[in-house]
């Protein structure tokens, strides 16, 4: 079993599981940021409750460590390729055997843990980080994410972080099924399907709230 977890099978396995237990914490967190359409009142209720939920702050470190994992094992799955083959082969075209997003995958990635480094420290640390360390937020939480975002220098940084997001998960969902086996003529179609949908809806979603808050603020005037 130890030979397995070792092997290259066996990180990608363990890069597969930790991928698909994020793909459902992102369903999670767009649903709660889509309170956001609520007012005020609910946003900031749903943020009390997410901040203050037992099992909640029970799984923010699980969610950290799925986060660690997913890297760490994809830093060394992609350092294995590239040095397992330092000679270069002869330039090939792969855009007909493989898709834009395959093949960039891990640089992907690295745009994405760049901006969600931002992220956090520019939304959750000043929200649920003050209730781990003992305190109450010092901000109202809906003013706040107005206020964030009502930068239109943030708000195109947001944008891109999300297009990076779902070129990754169009091929991150089905591949991620792939490895774990599901990868039949029939059901690789079907995954690949569903990526492309679950893809769209999630980056739809998150881009859909920067571009509401600037549409209100400079078109609307609110």
């Amino acid at each position: 079993m130890s030979k397995l977890w070792s092997s290259s099978i066996g990180k990608k396995l363990v890069m597969s599981l930790s991928g698909l237990f994020l793909l459902l914490f992102l369903l999670v967190h767009l649903a709660a940021n889509l309170f956001y359409y609520g007012g005020p009142e609910a946003y900031n209720a749903m943020c009390e409750f997410m901040d203050t939920n037992p099992f909640i702050r029970i799984m923010v470190p699980v969610l950290a460590l799925g986060f660690i994992i997913h890297i760490a094992w994809a830093t060394v799955i992609t350092l294995k390729n590239r040095t397992a083959r330092p000679v270069k082969y002869k330039v090939q075209d792969l855009r007909k055997s493989s898709t834009w997003e395959s093949r960039n995958m891990y640089v992907l990635g690295i745009i994405v843990l760049g901006l969600l480094v931002w992220h956090l420290s520019d939304f959750w640390a000043e929200m649920q980080l003050q209730h781990f360390v003992g305190g109450t937020p010092a901000v109202d939480q809906y003013a706040l994410l107005e206020n964030t975002f009502a930068n239109p220098v943030i708000s195109v940084l947001y944008i891109v972080w999300i297009v990076a997001l779902w070129f990754h998960l169009r091929h991150g969902f089905w591949s991620a099924f792939q490895t774990v086996g599901l990868d039949n003529q029939i059901w690789i179609r079907r995954w690949q399907c569903i990526a492309r949908i679950y893809a769209a809806v999630v980056a739809a979603g998150f881009i859909s709230i920067p571009v509401a808050v600037l549409v209100s603020r400079f078109c609307c005037g609110n």
